[in-house]
């Protein structure tokens, strides 16, 4: 069975270890809501923690935007994204922000005749696609790096993700981080003023709309490009080597950031590194501080949810091509969560 078989596997059905549950007890409810990029990971967990944690997760995947509104709306237990919050902002909407894994984002395409990873894109020619100043597929740019693939000649047509999102904020902190007339033009955010291509909701969005358009290119989470049998791009890192986006490379990305940040929010975009790719990123949730009465419990079996998977979950997380974070991080978030305090100023964790 090959690798995207198995991931598509994992998706659904890989069995993770149990733990056993109260009998005849039904499971603690939790809600979240918000980041597409690592709806696939906290779904599996999801499943798998109904029996192995006696907690029942629904999970809305409505973008990033949605989910920091929802939670500072205080509407569920949780909100996820992938674009950290800074501690400004943490501070007035009373949250505390940690990380659960690390993703990928990859670039996609759909260009007849070429083979996944096939194709090799810079730095400065992904910039100026996506720009709107490379416009054919056989662009002379785009030949000279890639003499041994016949390019189509069509026209260039990025997707973007229409709705405030995380995976944007990342991808375009990567065009920031490469492009000085990005950087001064649209810049890095979760949602940007994109200067050519069409929008599409999530990244499920963002996958059907290349894989439906021939001369598409857009950017998404690796998990849905992998399970979606999408094509996927090389590109050449910080160190000047073309690289694949696979584990080894996230990887070599994990093991170059500096996880001492404030607030957990490592910054993994366009590190140094000969195998490292260049786009990785912590995806994060956001836990209220001072949890209403009655949403006190939701705090604690949220904590408690991660704190299982943190325990239980690698394997799955890797099987669908997320990075777990060390076990060190894992420590530190769980100190983190002493911070969470009820009413009475006690802590929920571990109450």
């Amino acid at each position: 069975m090959n690798r995207r078989n198995l991931l598509a596997l994992a998706a659904g059905t890989v069995a993770l270890p149990a733990l056993s549950r109260q009998a005849f007890a039904d499971p603690a409810q939790i809600t979240g809501a918000g980041a597409s990029f690592p709806r696939p990971v906290y779904e599996r967990w999801g499943q798998a923690a109904r029996q192995g944690a006696d907690i029942q997760l629904n999970y809305q995947s409505i973008g990033s935007g949605g989910g920091i509104n929802q939670i500072t709306n205080r509407t569920v237990d949780f909100g996820a994204s992938d674009a950290p919050l800074p501690a400004a902002q943490l501070a007035e909407r009373k949250l505390l922000q940690f990380p659960t894994v690390m993703g990928s984002v990859v670039l996609i395409v759909n260009l007849p005749g070429v083979q996944d990873n096939a194709l090799k894109l810079t730095p400065d020619v992904v910039a100026e696609i996506f720009l709107g100043r490379i416009t054919r597929w056989n662009d002379a740019k785009i030949v000279e790096l890639n003499r041994d693939l016949r390019l189509p000649n069509l026209p260039v047509s990025p997707a973007y993700r229409a709705d405030a999102s995380g995976t944007t904020f990342v991808f375009t902190t990567y065009l920031a981080r490469i492009s000085e007339a990005w950087k001064s033009g649209p810049g890095a955010a979760t949602s940007v003023q994109w200067p050519v291509g069409n929008g599409a909701r999530g990244n499920e969005g963002v996958s059907n709309a290349v894989r439906n358009t021939p001369g598409a290119i857009g950017y998404t989470e690796n998990a849905y490009a992998t399970v979606n049998r999408l094509i996927t791009t090389q590109l050449r890192n910080k160190a000047g080597n073309f690289v694949r986006p696979t584990m080894e490379a996230f990887q070599a990305a994990a093991g170059a950031a500096d996880w001492s940040a404030a607030n957990f929010a490592a910054d993994l975009v366009d590190l140094a590194g000969a195998d490292v790719w260049p786009i990785v990123s912590p995806t994060f949730i956001l836990l209220p501080t001072n949890p209403v009465a009655e949403r006190v419990a939701g705090s604690r079996n949220t904590m408690k949810f991660f704190d299982w998977a943190f325990k239980n979950g690698a394997d799955a997380a890797r099987r669908l091509e997320y990075i777990p974070l060390p076990d060190s991080v894992h420590d530190a978030i769980r100190t983190s969560w002493s911070a969470v305090k009820d009413p009475s100023g006690a802590s929920v964790w571990g109450a």
